[in-house]
């Protein structure tokens, strides 16, 4: 196998809504669609996120759609500067996105926050020295 990831698929409860968090909000950069059509795809660095109905992607993976808690997955943005991981939450908070976690000194030697969208899926925004 390829060491590739292509697409994040999220599962969404409002498909509108979850839109214009990631669109409006967070500035990510929305694929054309048809109106009408029930996926997003926004285009990132080397990969694609996507958002679908949370009922129809838990059909497509034939498992139930009621999961609750935590799923044991975070998605982690890294950036170039320890004062843009604060600059993020920032506009996270001002989209209508959940802190759960406030930037702080990670144990691993950076520094991060985490914020849920409005589905509740958990992103770590960072600034890992590492890749310096």
């Amino acid at each position: 196998m390829d060491p590739r990831i292509t697409v994040v698929t999220l599962g969404v409860s409002d498909l509108d809504e979850s839109i214009r968090f990631y669109r409006d909000g967070l500035g990510l950069p929305l694929r054309d669609r048809d109106p009408d059509s029930d996926i997003a795809f926004f285009t990132l660095e080397g990969t694609w996120l996507a958002l679908y109905p949370r009922e129809s992607l838990a059909e497509d993976a034939t498992v139930p759609a009621d999961g609750s808690g935590f799923a044991g997955v975070t998605i982690a943005h890294n950036v170039a500067e320890q004062s843009e991981v604060d600059a993020v939450l920032d506009a996270v908070h001002a989209a209508g996105g959940e802190i759960v976690k406030p930037t702080q000194d990670a144990f691993w030697g950076g520094y991060s926050g985490y914020f849920s969208d409005p589905d509740g899926h958990l992103w770590e925004v960072a600034y890992p020295p590492l890749t310096e």
